[in-house]
C-alpha cells in the first residue's frame, strides 16, 4: 500500500530544517568549494591545455600527459624518490616516534628534560634546520664524519653522494620527530593500567604486554601517524631542495638557475617537479599533470590504509 503524501505543514517544516542545516554548513561548503573543489577542477582543466600563465590556455588533449610520462626527464626519478621517502622515512618516523614516546613515559627521573630535548628540534624552521644538518654532515668539515673517522668507521658523503642523500634526509626527519613523540606519549598514558597489571599477574613479558595491550589500544593513533606522515612525505619540498642547493654550493639569492635534485637527482621529489615545470619552465599544463598524479597517489595510499587499518581499529576497541 502506498504511503500518504506528507502534508503541506510537514513539507514546510522539512524545508526549514534543510535550510537551517545548510546555513550551519555554509562556512564549510564555501571553504570546500573555494579552496578544494575549484582548485582541483581547475587543475584537471589545465592538465589538458597548453598554458604558460600569460596567454589564454589552449586545449591540447593528452599532450601534457604524454610529455610528462615519456619526455620529461625529471618525473620518474622524482616519483621513485617520493615513493622511497613514503616507504622508508614514514616507517622510520613512526617507529622512532613510538620508541621515544615509550622511553619518555617509562623514565621516572628527568622525563621533562628528555621531552624538551626531543621536542625542541621540531620547533626549528625547516630551512634553518636543513642548513644546520647539511653543515653537520659535510664530508669535508662536518663533525659527524670526523667522529666516524676517529672511531675507525667509514665516513659517507651524505648529501654529496647519491647513495646516501635519501638516508641523510631520513636522519633529518628523525631529528624532528618531536611531534610524533608527543602524540604517542599522550596515547600511551591513556592505556588503562589495569590491563598491564592483569597481564603481569598472568606472567606476560614486556613484548607480550606491548603486542597484546599497548599496540591494540594505540592502533588508531598509529594509523593517524602513518596517514599524516604519508601526506607530509608526498608534500616534501623544502628540506630536499635546500639540502641539494647547499650541497651543490648554490646558496645565493634570486636570479640563479638551479636544476633540483642534486646530487644526480637523488633528492628530487614530485613537489619540486611541480615547481620546476610551473614556475621555472612556465609549463602550467604539465605541472598540473604532476600535481594530479601526486593527488591520486595520496588518495590511493590513504584509502588503502584506512581500509586495511579497519582491523587494527577494531582490535583497539576491545
Amino acid at each position: 500500500m502506498a504511503l500518504p503524501a506528507p502534508s503541506r505543514p510537514l513539507r514546510a517544516k522539512r524545508r526549514r530544517s534543510a535550510l537551517r542545516t545548510a546555513a550551519f554548513l555554509s562556512p564549510w561548503l564555501i571553504g570546500f568549494g573555494l579552496f578544494f573543489a575549484y582548485p582541483l577542477l581547475s587543475t584537471v582543466y589545465f592538465a589538458f591545455t597548453r598554458y604558460d600563465g600569460f596567454r589564454p590556455p589552449v586545449f591540447n588533449g593528452p599532450d601534457n600527459w604524454t610529455y610528462v610520462f615519456t619526455d620529461y626527464p625529471l618525473f620518474w626519478p622524482a616519483l621513485r624518490n617520493t615513493l622511497w621517502l613514503v616507504g622508508v622515512t614514514v616507517v622510520c618516523r613512526v617507529v622512532f616516534g613510538l620508541g621515544t614516546g615509550l622511553l619518555v613515559t617509562r623514565i621516572k627521573t628527568g622525563a621533562g628534560l628528555l621531552r624538551t630535548l626531543f621536542y625542541l628540534p621540531y620547533l626549528a624552521p625547516p630551512v634553518a634546520a636543513t642548513l644546520a644538518f647539511v653543515f653537520l654532515l659535510n664530508p669535508g668539515t662536518g663533525p659527524v664524519d670526523g667522529l666516524l673517522e676517529g672511531a675507525g668507521l667509514p665516513a659517507p658523503g651524505w648529501f654529496t653522494d647519491p647513495d646516501w642523500s635519501k638516508p641523510a634526509l631520513t636522519l633529518l626527519a628523525l631529528w624532528g620527530v618531536g611531534d610524533l613523540m608527543v602524540i604517542f606519549m599522550a596515547a600511551l598514558l591513556d592505556v588503562p593500567k589495569e590491563q598491564y597489571e592483569a597481564a603481569e599477574l598472568d606472567g606476560a613479558g614486556s613484548w607480550q604486554r606491548f603486542r597484546h595491550i599497548t599496540l591494540p589500544n594505540i592502533a588508531p593513533i598509529v594509523l593517524f601517524a602513518v596517514v599524516t606522515g604519508i601526506i607530509q612525505a608526498m608534500q616534501y619540498y623544502t628540506q630536499p631542495l635546500v639540502a641539494g642547493k647547499v650541497a651543490a654550493g648554490v646558496i645565493g639569492g634570486s636570479g640563479q638557475q638551479f636544476e633540483p635534485g642534486y646530487p644526480d637527482r637523488s633528492t628530487l621529489t614530485l613537489p619540486q617537479v611541480v615547481y620546476n615545470l610551473g614556475f621555472q619552465r612556465f609549463d602550467y599544463g604539465a605541472a598540473c599533470v604532476v600535481a594530479l598524479v601526486l593527488f591520486a597517489l595520496s588518495m590511493a595510499f590513504t584509502a588503502l590504509l584506512m581500509r586495511r587499518g579497519g582491523g587494527l581499529l577494531g582490535a583497539g576497541e576491545h
